[in-house]
């Protein structure tokens, strides 16, 4: 094994939960599948092509860096779109390459027009809107100046979306504020029209907005983590539990497992320090093993003396500092264990799983950022 660790994606899961979600809308509404932050860490280069096997042609981004590297991987039609980051430079590649991006400043919406009448094609641009978010958007006072300068330029700009963005549509606690940014979206997207501009998408919805706000699903949706099996939230999973019955099994399904293997077993008598400082005092004669992934290969050492590991079905826990590149574990209560057994980070192994919510809740954390530090040199590959 060159590497210390490795990932494997479902094909059966990944379309099992594209199903799913795709269920849930109209079949006018367009799919586009966020496969930012390394796609939510299971890797955009391995992931992309499963995508469009399974008929989705439309991926939302953050940066040029992002729309890049899927549009030198895929492997037919779609489209890309860029929620985030792009300097002035590089606008010329988006337009040319037909990759939409959002515009939420007028700084960037005329560096677009100074760029957009140099290029051979009209700039794709969606059009950000403040609602509550107090993020990026443009704000009501600028939206005249805006709808002109877009009717101007009709020739060098099109119109590809108006969009926004929910503060927070995984929790019911901000119902009333999400209510609100869905109401001003939707009072904001009539005045456009009665301007006459009207945009080819307008697009709310994440996973979280399809979930728990089935209406905030308009002419396109930006789904993101539910696409790999993860819930936006605890909450989210309990309301469509409840709302649907007891389900015989979750409806999404987790495409990634994290695996490693067993590098050194050694005995530790009772009373010893284990790793870095002294955290963790063995209380007993122990059987101690190391797994050669760290902090740096994503494994939080917040998770020191609070993790666990499946090795030969069963759970181990983490003891003593999680290093750089290695942890330890006690494996005393694990039967035969021996130097490269197999060990599962995330997964399933026998009858037991270690899941990414149990990490987040031992590190307070969320699925989305123990995902995505998941570094992009872990080999990943495709498993039916």
């Amino acid at each position: 094994m060159l590497h210390t660790s490795y990932i494997e994606l479902s094909k059966h899961a990944l379309n099992h939960n594209l199903q799913f979600l795709k269920h849930k809308l109209n079949p006018a509404v367009r799919y586009s599948m966020v496969i930012k932050g390394n796609a939510y860490g299971h890797g955009l280069e391995s992931i992309l092509p499963m995508v469009e096997e399974a008929g989705i042609d439309h991926f939302a981004v953050f940066s040029v860096d992002e729309a890049m590297r899927a549009h030198k991987i895929k492997q037919k039609y779609c489209e890309i779109m860029i929620m985030g980051f792009i300097d002035d430079e590089y606008m010329e590649w988006a337009i040319e390459h037909d990759v939409s991006f959002y515009v939420f400043t007028m700084e960037r919406l005329r560096a677009v027009v100074r760029v957009a009448r140099k290029t051979t094609r009209p700039a794709r641009i969606h059009i950000e809107l403040e609602t509550g978010m107090h993020r990026t958007g443009f704000l009501p006072h600028e939206l005249t100046e805006v709808a002109e300068i877009l009717t101007k330029n009709d020739k060098i700009l099109f119109l590809e979306g108006l969009c926004t963005h929910f503060a927070g549509a995984e929790h019911m606690g901000n119902f009333d504020r999400v209510t609100r940014q869905l109401k001003r979206f939707q009072r904001t997207c009539r005045w456009f029209h009665d301007f006459g501009l009207k945009p080819r998408f307008r697009h709310v919805a994440c996973s979280a907005g399809l979930l728990n706000f089935p209406d905030s699903a308009m002419d396109l949706v930006r789904i993101g983590i539910a696409n790999y099996g993860f819930w936006p939230s605890e909450e989210t999973r309990m309301l469509h539990l409840r709302e649907n019955g007891n389900l015989p099994r979750d409806p999404l399904q987790r495409v990634l497992s994290w695996k490693s293997k067993i590098l050194s077993v050694n005995h530790v008598q009772e009373g010893e320090y284990v790793s870095y400082g002294k955290s963790y005092i063995t209380n007993r004669d122990s059987l101690i093993a190391v797994v050669p992934v760290g902090y740096s290969y994503g494994f939080s050492r917040n998770l020191s003396n609070l993790g666990h590991v499946l090795v030969r079905g069963k759970r181990a826990t983490v003891v003593g500092s999680v290093n750089m590149n290695m942890m330890v574990i006690d494996v005393t209560d694990i039967e035969d264990v021996k130097v490269n057994d197999e060990v599962v980070l995330i997964g399933r192994q026998g009858n037991n799983t270690i899941t990414v919510s149990s990490f987040s809740d031992m590190n307070n954390s969320m699925n989305y950022e123990l995902l995505t530090r998941l570094p992009q040199e872990i080999p990943r590959y495709r498993v039916d």
